[in-house]
């Protein structure tokens, strides 16, 4: 009797982007691509689809009601243990948590405006997958065989689904389904059923939904609140947004090559698409032990060796930065405290200096053990969304970003998460991040606003983050 899941090594391994565009046209198609390695959180990839089962849960949860409860139900009806040596995701729950998704735990007002609305979540459960192990340059197919639990058609249905993705992988098949060209050129809703949108340099055509001069104000009447004694700090982002093109994929494709990420990630359902270039881990769970890895502080990045060291010291020297980052630090360790056993909560990383393609970040490093009888389900409850996306304390922070930006968020900010058949979780905040629907690309972009934060220095932030995404765009 073959042993399941079925496993079988693809030699040598497939090109990510190449597996990626072989099986773009199957419905729920999910990447989680480290397009960036050699750093911790660079080494694996996956990408699945066809799931056996999706749920999609429009915008506006009810409060009372628990979005992940029947997803974690219906996990729990295939246990099934890791296979050793190979990488974490093995199949399991894989998707996407919209910034929106608070207003399932807390009572955080809705956006003023949601001209895209998109779901609060979407979430499948693959019953395959491609891992990819970078370190060691290796790739397997995975197969489970699921929804069956009969062992004989479970066996004929993992061998099935092996040898189709086996097939369109050695075939190089790239199909011609309606998403190549939805939703960049079809049905663009027109500007004026947007909410109202600026010009904003760097790009021809690209639009906010704030003015220079009316995001200043918002981040003045943030500070304002920070010396009421309303916040410590809170995230504030400006909508850009620009034509989509034809072909949502090609353009995570160049994405991905003008600003690699760790935890870059690219799903596509329905009429829209998400493809994100995230430098950020949300929070990873293996064998109890649970890591997050908030972002805060960020330059531009200089030409030439020197100058860029300097900009380096500078980062790692700022003392506005440093109390960004130590605030959503000690956010974390409050919010991992809630599931983790007592005492286990530490910091073994703090305002460490990261490098990417267009900036460099000032990073941290928050680790737990889980309680227990805690799983990742309750890890995602307790801590959604990430408190570097957020501010602290977090709720008013929410309260107080529902007023001051005037659209809904969407994906962004939100999660590309997994969480396996074993238990094992990963996931992203998805910043960096195109959002694809009704003919247009949503781009936001923000920064952490304090005391000390200068407004015209807090808009410039935005787009030396956005440069990196509008590469890709022009």
């Amino acid at each position: 009797m073959n042993q399941l899941p079925l496993v079988e090594e693809l030699t040598p391994a497939p090109d990510v982007s190449s597996a990626l565009r072989a099986l773009r046209d199957l419905p729920g198609v999910i990447l989680f691509d480290s397009a960036r390695r050699g750093i911790p959180t660079g080494r694996y990839s996956f990408l699945a689809a066809d799931p056996f089962h999706f749920e999609v849960l429009p915008n506006a949860a009810p409060a009372s009601n628990d979005p992940l409860a029947d997803l974690e139900r219906r996990l729990s009806e295939y246990p099934v243990a890791a296979v050793a040596g190979l990488p974490p995701f093995q199949g399991g729950v894989a998707g996407m948590m919209s910034y929106e998704l608070n207003r399932a735990w807390e009572r955080i007002p809705g956006s003023r405006c949601d001209e895209f609305d998109l779901p609060s979540l979407a979430v499948g459960l693959y019953d395959w997958v491609i891992a990819w192990d970078h370190e060691q340059s290796r790739a397997w197919i995975i197969s489970h065989g699921f929804p069956e639990t009969d062992r004989a058609r479970r066996t004929d249905r993992a061998a099935n689904r092996l040898r189709l993705i086996r097939d369109r992988l050695s075939a190089e098949i790239l199909c011609n389904r309606d998403m190549r060209q939805a939703p960049g050129d079809i049905r663009r809703l027109p500007v004026e059923q947007l909410s109202p949108q600026w010009q904003v340099p760097g790009l021809e055509g690209l639009l906010s939904n704030f003015s220079r001069d009316t995001y200043l104000r918002a981040v003045e009447r943030a500070i304002e609140y920070i010396y009421a004694g309303d916040i410590f700090q809170v995230n504030l982002s400006q909508r850009l947004l620009y034509p989509a093109p034809g072909d949502p994929l090609e353009l995570y494709l160049r994405l991905r090559e003008c600003n690699p990420a760790p935890l870059a990630g690219y799903f596509a359902h329905d009429d829209w698409v998400v493809a994100s270039a995230s430098p950020e881990r949300f929070v990873r769970v293996a064998g109890g032990e649970v890591e997050t890895r908030p972002i805060k502080g960020t330059r531009r990045r200089r030409s030439g060796p020197e100058a860029d060291l300097f900009t380096r010291d500078e980062l790692r020297e700022s003392d506005k930065d440093q109390a960004e980052n130590v605030m959503i630090v000690d956010l974390l360790r409050n919010d991992l405290s809630r599931v983790c056993a007592a005492g286990t909560v530490r910091v073994p990383e703090l305002c460490r200096v990261e490098s990417y393609e267009t900036v460099q970040h000032l990073v941290s490093e928050v680790r737990g053990k889980l309680q227990p009888g805690r799983t990742a389900w309750d890890l995602l409850r307790a801590v959604f969304p990430g408190g570097s996306i957020t501010g602290a304390p977090k709720v008013r922070a929410m309260e107080i970003i529902s007023e001051l930006e005037p659209t809904a968020r969407g994906p962004y900010c939100g999660s590309l998460f997994y969480i396996g058949y074993d238990g094992t979780a990963d996931s992203s905040i998805l910043i960096r991040t195109f959002t694809i629907r009704r003919g247009w690309i949503q781009c936001p972009v923000g920064g952490g606003i304090v005391a000390q934060s200068d407004p015209a220095a807090e808009y410039e932030e935005t787009l030396v983050k956005a440069e990196g995404m509008l590469r890709a765009l022009r």
